[in-house]
């Protein structure tokens, strides 16, 4: 079984963990099997200065998850799907990496049951796309991503991506704070799920 990251993973500045995040696996365990993924695109919220944060305006029930620890999962909901942060820096501190977009590895069939697709592009492109192919509901809000049960992130063999590789791009679906360069992806990973327009010739 692939080993958990630790909580010091987590504890960096938000846009140096989403950064690192690229590359790792997304683990999840269900009575119906496993199932795993390369993560290939992310998003980071800042703190309270980033308005397209849920937590920008202060602590709630909904984003409580968002103010506790480093390494436990925030899931929200929107348009009754979900979608799967990872919470970072320490407590009191309302950051987090949305986790945009998985290359399925492990568990395609299980996969492809939940989303009922068979297409592997279209498993787990998109938050709320992965969050099903995965079974990720609200349920697991607040897990202990450092547990190594149920729902993790893992090293993929001790690899990382060069740097080189990582594109970064404004965040997709947000009004507020549309224009900050927050999202990071895997140049060359034919899984993420929007790319920048080209500017026309």
């Amino acid at each position: 079984m692939k080993e958990p990251l630790s909580h010091d993973f987590y504890f960096g500045d938000v846009e140096d963990v989403a950064r690192a995040m690229l590359g790792k696996q997304l683990v999840r365990v269900t009575a119906n099997g496993m199932t795993a993924g390369r993560i290939v695109e992310v998003e980071a919220y800042l703190s309270r200065q980033d308005p397209a944060n849920h937590g920008h305006r202060g602590q709630t029930r909904r984003n409580a998850t968002m103010f506790g620890t480093g390494g436990h999962a925030y899931v929200y909901s929107i348009h009754a799907r979900y979608c799967l942060n990872a919470v970072t820096e320490p407590e009191g501190v309302p950051c987090a990496v949305l986790i945009r977009a998985v290359e399925p590895l492990e568990g395609l069939d299980l996969m492809r049951e939940r989303r009922r697709r068979t297409n592997v592009l279209d498993l787990a492109r998109g938050p709320a796309r992965l969050c099903e192919a995965f079974g990720i509901d609200r349920s697991l809000d607040g897990w202990d991503l450092t547990r190594g049960e149920e729902l993790w992130l893992a090293d993929e063999d001790g690899t990382t991506v060069n740097a080189a590789n990582i594109a970064v791009a404004q965040r997709v679906g947000v009004s507020a704070g549309a224009d900050l360069p927050l999202r990071f992806f895997m140049a060359d990973s034919r899984f993420v799920s929007k790319r920048p327009r080209q500017p026309k010739s």
